[in-house]
């Protein structure tokens, strides 16, 4: 059975402030696409082929036929990112915080990977990842 393939994925986040949403991700140091960023939505570039839509609540009430859930009180998903090294989910952890974010749960080694993971300004779980090897 051939499994199918996508091209791309975006995930769409409402936000309560999007220039507020926009400046924090930006102080970890990631950038925008403008090509698909306006006053109601912002695509948050996470890599090749990975995005993140950041929409102003409003606007991503209009994608839906139910209410839009307060991510600060509830989870609803958690985005998880693998990135190159531990040093690097160290260092974005680190400039999450400085930039906002509440810390999530402490560090886990695991041994095949290590992670940790913070929440966003919009209460957005986040876990940043590095995988070393495979479970044993």
């Amino acid at each position: 059975m051939r499994v199918p393939m996508v091209q791309q994925i975006f995930v769409n986040l409402p936000v309560h402030d999007l220039p507020r949403a926009k400046a924090f991700f930006a102080a970890l140091g990631f950038a925008f696409n403008p090509q698909f960023t306006n006053d109601s939505g912002a695509c948050l570039v996470l890599g090749d082929n990975i995005f993140a839509m950041l929409l102003t609540r409003e606007f991503f009430a209009t994608f839906i036929d139910r209410p839009v859930a307060d991510t600060r009180a509830q989870a609803a998903v958690i985005v998880c990112v693998a990135v190159e090294s531990r040093e690097r989910v160290d260092d974005l952890f680190a400039r999450a915080l400085a930039a906002g974010a509440t810390p999530g749960r402490p560090p886990q080694d695991h041994g095949f990977m290590y992670q940790h993971g913070f929440e966003d300004l919009d209460g957005h779980l986040w876990e940043l990842v590095h995988l070393s090897g495979a479970p044993s």
